[in-house]
């Protein structure tokens, strides 16, 4: 029963090959889940039947591999996230295509997840370096191997919760469900599996990273927006408030009245080009989360 259902799962990616990572994973994800959950259901009604027959009644019913491979093509050609869709600036202006950042989704969606990294950095690696000690702490107790089981199941739910975050505010195809857990296995043999496999250290360092990253995206966001902003009020600050450029004891430095409109533009074309480096780095930090939380 296992090869069967495991030889239809590797056909089934081989059919997909060429599509997204995530939508491979959620493909043999709902695969194996029905398959597996409708086998165990149709032996238990009919336990005089052979398993070969009651598998290929299953996989009549739920499609071919070829045929579950079209479906979820059509799929992903039909709700591909709708900030990875590409806006054509081959043919506007230089100047159009600097300025038009600010009608850009990706650059705000960008410039929101990076906002955050942060905070959910600090939370993520918390959790982590928490879950590891106590893990370790209570390993020779009764309870350490529960909690380890429910330390791991914690770390799938965390990569699918950022996976969303990703793909709505960076436009980066996501798995929108996690990898499939047999359910008739014992837990044992479920802990043993998640500590085997790849994709759970992988998550933990994303989760690791996750907060360096938050303080070098927050230390580039807060310093370039504190300084488009001096520049851009310098002339409110300068005739109004009368606060000088510099102050260096009892010398002020000023910047002449002349010079005011060209910090201004100054200013907002620092700002500007923040924007497009926070799509840039938001671009990068797609791929990397990609690599980290898809299952091969």
């Amino acid at each position: 029963m296992s090869s069967s259902i495991e030889n239809y799962l590797s056909v089934l990616k081989t059919e997909m090959d060429g599509s997204d990572a995530a939508t491979i994973q959620d493909a043999l994800a709902d695969a194996e889940e029905h398959l597996r959950t409708a086998f165990e259901s149709l032996r238990a009604d009919q336990p005089g039947r052979d398993a070969e027959s009651a598998l290929q009644a299953i996989i009549e019913q739920y499609g071919s591999p070829a045929e579950t491979a079209a479906a979820y093509k059509e799929v992903e050609r039909r709700t591909n996230p709708s900030l990875a869709r590409k806006a054509s600036t081959h043919s506007r202006p230089l100047l159009a295509r600097f300025f038009g950042i600010y009608a850009d989704p990706k650059a705000w969606g960008a410039l929101l997840y990076l906002s955050i990294a942060l905070i959910t950095g600090i939370i993520y690696f918390t959790w982590v370096t928490t879950g590891i000690s106590l893990t370790l702490g209570l390993a020779l107790l009764i309870i350490g191997l529960p909690f380890a089981a429910l330390f791991l199941l914690s770390i799938r739910a965390v990569a699918l919760l950022e996976g969303r975050m990703v793909e709505a505010l960076l436009g980066v195809r996501m798995p929108r469900r996690p990898v499939f857990a047999p359910q008739n296995v014992t837990w044992l043999e479920r802990l043993k599996s998640d500590m085997l496999g790849r994709q759970t250290w992988l998550v933990m360092g994303y989760m690791l990273l996750q907060m360096p990253l938050g303080v070098l995206y927050f230390t580039i966001l807060s310093t370039a927006f504190a300084l488009s902003l001096g520049f851009i009020s310098l002339p409110v600050l300068q005739m109004v408030l009368k606060m000088p450029l510099l102050s260096i004891g009892d010398q002020m430095y000023y910047v002449p009245g002349a010079a005011l409109p060209f910090v201004v533009i100054w200013g907002v074309c620092l700002w500007t080009s923040i924007m497009h480096l926070a799509r840039f780095i938001g671009q990068q930090h797609g791929r990397f989360a990609k690599f980290m939380l898809v299952a091969e």
